[in-house]
């Protein structure tokens, strides 16, 4: 080809094989869609025919029935889009709080199969034998058995300083609301921006320097500091509302319900185990030249776990650990076996009433799709973050 002739112009026949898979994936999403509009209308004219009611606008109609457990109000006047804003917030208490728990026990328990103590080791390694054969539904429903009948009477509590622990679920004490803890909630958010420009100036300093500064300790100081910081600037509140005995159960201070620490605490425990195999085997996947190195630099057994073991698997263990986050909260639909108020007992009450089971096993399905979605992409932004960065 000449210097001065122009690069080819893409091909449109037939023969070219860009054309061709243009064409195929063209007719397969065609495909794709004509199937579900025809099952979508296929559905209606035969729900039609048997005179069952389709649609969306029963989520504006009174709901009819309470919930026992809500973060915020909710009686039986109000509608079923706010029922179902009910049971999508205890949906997110289980899976938030317990992929937390999780990341901690987990990365705890896989770190004790490395330990040099055996009575630590055969711990480690009986827990997450012990609990990962066992299925999740079952381990939830021994969790329920042992709030609801091995616990005393909500009269005869078991107290531990202000706390309370029962059939009726543990009471603690909580602040009393104040403005103070509005100015206390700013600072920590000013404190995490905070606390990100600190690292970011932190990172590029050992990158000009090699100076190393502290990543953990300075962030978390930031933060809490502008905490206690907006906390002085609010007045300082410290009324607390605690909880006291009252004749026939606990009154005032907050709770949690022996449903919610059952599901919490079944799934945690159960998705821990899981979670620390794969921290075991993302530091057994580190070259063991590394603790070597480590050692020869004067670093403790911890500080090598921390410092060059454990961000070098990292980059093994995100993945597979994502996706235990996503069982915990699918899982967490097994909550109605223990009658938790999550979105899926929610739903199941509202077809019960309004017949609408497409729509309201449709609400369930978009509910598990998003927050799944959603902690996939954070998960894949801090894999890519973790990732070796090639030059």
């Amino acid at each position: 080809m000449s210097p001065t002739s122009s690069p080819p112009s893409k091909s449109w026949s037939w023969r070219s094989q860009a054309f061709r898979g243009l064409i195929y994936q063209v007719i397969a999403i065609a495909v794709v869609l004509l199937a579900v509009l025809y099952l979508a209308h296929n559905t209606t004219t035969n729900m039609k025919l048997r005179g069952i009611q389709s649609g969306f606008d029963f989520l504006s109609s009174p709901a009819g029935f309470d919930i026992g457990e809500s973060l915020f109000a909710f009686d039986s006047g109000e509608s079923y889009w706010r029922a179902y804003l009910v049971g999508f917030v205890n949906t997110l208490r289980v899976a938030v709080v317990g992929i937390v728990l999780t990341t901690l026990l987990g990365t705890l328990i896989g770190v004790g199969r490395f330990s040099r103590n055996a009575l630590i080791r055969g711990l480690c390694s009986a827990y997450v034998e012990f609990f990962r054969n066992i299925p999740v539904l079952l381990q939830l429903l021994m969790w329920y058995l042992m709030f609801t009948e091995v616990l005393p009477a909500s009269n005869e509590p078991w107290v531990v300083g202000p706390f309370y622990l029962s059939k009726g679920g543990l009471n603690f004490p909580i602040p009393a609301w104040a403005t103070g803890h509005v100015w206390a909630a700013w600072g920590l958010v000013v404190g995490i921006a905070g606390a990100v420009a600190y690292r970011w100036y932190a990172k590029k300093s050992f990158e000009r320097t090699g100076h190393v500064n502290s990543m953990f300790w300075v962030p978390v100081g930031i933060v809490l500091g502008t905490g206690v910081l907006g906390w002085l600037l609010g007045g300082a509140p410290m009324a607390m509302n605690m909880p006291v005995q009252g004749e026939f159960a606990i009154e005032n201070g907050g709770a949690l319900t022996p449903e919610y620490l059952s599901v919490l605490l079944g799934l945690t425990i159960y998705t821990a185990a899981f979670v620390s195999e794969v921290v075991r085997g993302g530091i057994q996947s580190v070259a063991l030249g590394q603790s070597e190195a480590a050692a020869a630099l004067g670093l403790s057994r911890g500080q090598t776990m921390r410092l060059v073991m454990l961000p070098q698997a990292l980059r093994v263990i995100i993945p597979p650990v994502t996706n235990q986050y996503l069982n915990l909260t699918k899982n967490s639909s097994l909550a109605v076996a223990i009658g938790y108020p999550d979105v899926v007992s929610i739903a199941n009450t509202a077809i019960n009433q309004t017949g609408r089971a497409v729509e309201c096993i449709a609400i369930i399905m978009l509910v598990y799709l998003s927050t799944s979605l959603f902690t996939s992409i954070m998960m894949n932004w801090y894999n890519n973050r973790s990732a070796i960065q090639e030059r």
